[in-house]
């Protein structure tokens, strides 16, 4: 094992602090929704898509038809197009050496954030090994989670009901810190303009459309911002 993978890992427990609990929570939600543990814990294996998986299980307790839910877990991850080809410039001049499967098989909002404000600082020769361990420990962290929260959290929830309510904030606290890691990264209007756009579409439209309307605005204010340079 690389140094270099080593320090991803070692990087990616910022992450791990709130994915486990998230995790939990989502192993929580699934058994409560009468899912079997064992398939809880594989649609963190094999989806791997945090906020999604919440979405799936509701859906799935509901018993929503087959096409609506993947059509509405596909809306929610469209964003991940767009966080392929940020990841690979902000990794320049790196050249990969694996396929770039190993590049987007773990990559998640928490990942891609930290991936943006942190490549920079690596070597050239290590960023695709730290990457990928950045990876690891996240996508690690998210399954384990997955299997406590699935397999033994509802009896503690049962001891301690202060657990039980934090619990639920610990995605937006998650989120918030990410966003401030970013922040340095991208310039304010881009991420005035995305904000606005995903809060007033909150008004009219389902949070997973509202993610894809702040996607597209602040895209459009990069466009905007560089046409406005190049004049």
């Amino acid at each position: 094992m690389s140094k270099a993978l080593c320090r991803g890992l070692k990087d990616s427990l910022s992450i791990a602090v709130g994915y486990v609990p998230v995790a939990i929570s989502f192993g929580l939600a699934a058994v409560a929704a009468d899912v079997p543990a064992w398939a809880a814990i594989m649609f963190s294996v094999l989806v791997y898509a945090g906020a999604s998986q919440f979405v799936l299980v509701s859906l799935i307790s509901q018993q929503a038809w087959f096409l609506t839910v993947v059509a509405v877990v596909w809306l929610m991850n469209l964003r991940h197009l767009f966080y392929g080809p940020a990841l690979l410039n902000a990794a320049q001049p790196c050249q990969p050496k694996r396929p770039t499967l190993f590049w987007g098989a773990g990559l998640t909002d928490e990942v891609f954030a930290t991936a943006v404000g942190r490549l920079a600082k690596q070597p050239d020769s290590d960023k695709e090994d730290w990457y990928l361990g950045l990876q690891l420990g996240a996508y690690l962290s998210w399954v384990g989670g997955t299997a406590i929260g699935a397999l033994f959290g509802a009896d503690w929830l049962g001891r301690w009901e202060v657990l039980d309510k934090s619990l639920g904030f610990v995605l937006p606290a998650l989120f918030f810190t990410l966003l401030l890691e970013i922040a340095e990264a991208v310039p304010r209007p881009v991420l005035l303009a995305a904000a606005l756009g995903a809060g007033l579409s909150l008004l009219v439209v389902p949070v997973y459309v509202a993610i894809i309307v702040g996607m597209f605005t602040g895209c459009l204010a990069v466009l905007v911002g560089a046409k406005h340079e190049h004049n």
